[in-house]
């Protein structure tokens, strides 16, 4: 019998080394090639819950047998309609994996909500793709607030939180506006057609410029009246436009897409349907101040005018015309005086010259230079010859002082 002799292994198989880091990736892409691992939903309650600045959640999901780590990135968490608090039942969706660094398996979590809201959520989505495909939510039907709104109606319940901010917040901004209450539950079975049924009456009556829809902030189940059907189609027929400010701004309601402006909550509302009174009064001074610019402006420029016009009427008046002739006349009547009394003065020296030359030459100038007049006494005739008088002639000889009679003696 022949035996064949068994010949050693020329090298000895050992199992692979693996680093820490190769096995807890190997395992990361198992768990993420399960594609039943990739789109699960896993309920539990919430505990260790922690954000940390960089905003990223952080949290275990726990049973009574077990529990899983959960992280959810800032990205998605910022979108989430509400964040779970530590001891809440909720319902994580989200995949498997690993987290390589710490060895740890985790669920990453892309949505979260409450336990039982699923149904709810469904029915929320497939009423708003029904009033979507109506138009109901269109941007075009959505109307713009009036600018000084002077009557605003409130939808609300009287003894609402949510009310007194409103009034607040209104008597700050602008109390000089006419508040109206409607009043009506916001929570429970008989809230969605008490609601209806405030809103019509309010545009009935009233005749509101504006509505405010609001309410303030609580459980899914507490505000789902607002995702009623019938409080839709009422905030959309409204005659007035509307605000809704119902809940807080990461509460999801159909009633904020139907109105035709929406706050994130009931005082952002009461914020956005007035002005505030501050502003108006910065607004009214700027508008004095430019109104008074204006009005001087105007009234400098028309007294210009009138001006201009009063001295072009003066100047073409019939009374200026006139006051002209007679200032001309003036002229005249002084230029003729100042001329004949030139003339007279002209004259009345001619008359001094002409008599002081006949002073200088006259008798009297000649008889005070010793000459004589002889005249003849009978008739007074000059005697100028020695031929006019004979022997025994009476003459009067009158010399400067006076006169003296005379008698021929003896002729030459």
């Amino acid at each position: 019998m022949l035996r064949v002799m068994e010949q050693p292994a020329l090298f000895n198989r050992e199992p692979a080394i693996w680093s820490v880091q190769e096995l807890n990736r190997y395992l990361r892409q198992k768990l993420e090639q399960d594609y039943r691992l990739q789109d699960i939903w896993v309920t539990g309650e919430v505990s260790n819950l922690s954000r940390p600045s960089s905003g990223h959640l952080y949290f275990s999901l726990k049973d009574e047998e077990a529990a899983v780590r959960c992280v959810m990135w800032r990205h998605i968490a910022s979108k989430q309609l509400q964040i779970p608090e530590n001891g809440d039942s909720v319902e994580i969706h989200g995949y498997i994996s690993l987290y390589e660094s710490g060895g740890t398996l985790q669920l990453y979590a892309d949505n979260i909500r409450p336990v039982g809201e699923g149904a709810l959520f469904q029915a929320f989505l497939q009423l708003k793709n029904k009033l979507e495909g109506e138009g109901l939510f269109d941007i075009d039907r959505k109307r713009p607030l009036p600018e000084w709104p002077h009557r605003i109606g409130v939808v609300t319940s009287p003894s609402a939180a949510a009310l007194q901010d409103v009034l607040n917040v209104l008597r700050r901004r602008y109390p000089m506006a006419e508040v109206i209450l409607s009043p009506t539950p916001v929570q429970g079975e008989q809230a969605p057609q008490k609601i209806v049924d405030a809103i019509n009456m309010i545009n009935e009556i009233s005749q509101p410029d504006v509505i405010l829809i609001v309410r303030g902030g609580g459980s899914v189940e507490d505000l789902w009246c607002f995702n009623d059907e019938r409080v839709i189609r009422a905030v959309a027929a409204s005659e007035a436009p509307t605000i809704s400010g119902i809940g807080h701004e990461n509460d999801l309601i159909l009633v904020d897409f139907a109105a035709d402006k929406r706050a994130p909550t009931p005082s952002a509302a009461a914020e956005l349907a007035v002005p505030d009174r501050a502003d108006l009064l910065i607004d009214l001074n700027d508008t004095r101040k430019r109104l008074e610019a204006a009005y001087n402006a105007f009234l400098n420029t028309n007294r210009l005018s009138i001006t201009q016009a009063r001295s072009s009427l003066q100047l073409n008046s019939p009374r200026n015309q006139v006051d002209n002739a007679v200032q001309n006349v003036d002229n005249l009547i002084q230029r003729g005086l100042a001329s004949l009394q030139y003339r007279l003065q002209l004259e009345k020296s001619k008359v001094i010259g002409k008599e002081q030359t006949l002073q200088a030459v006259g008798p009297p100038a000649v008889l005070d230079r010793g000459y004589a007049i002889v005249a003849a006494e009978t008739d007074g005739s000059i005697i100028r010859s020695v031929e006019q008088v004979s022997d025994g002639d009476k003459l009067q000889i009158q010399v400067a002082d006076g006169q003296f009679p005379s008698t021929v003696t003896h002729t030459g």
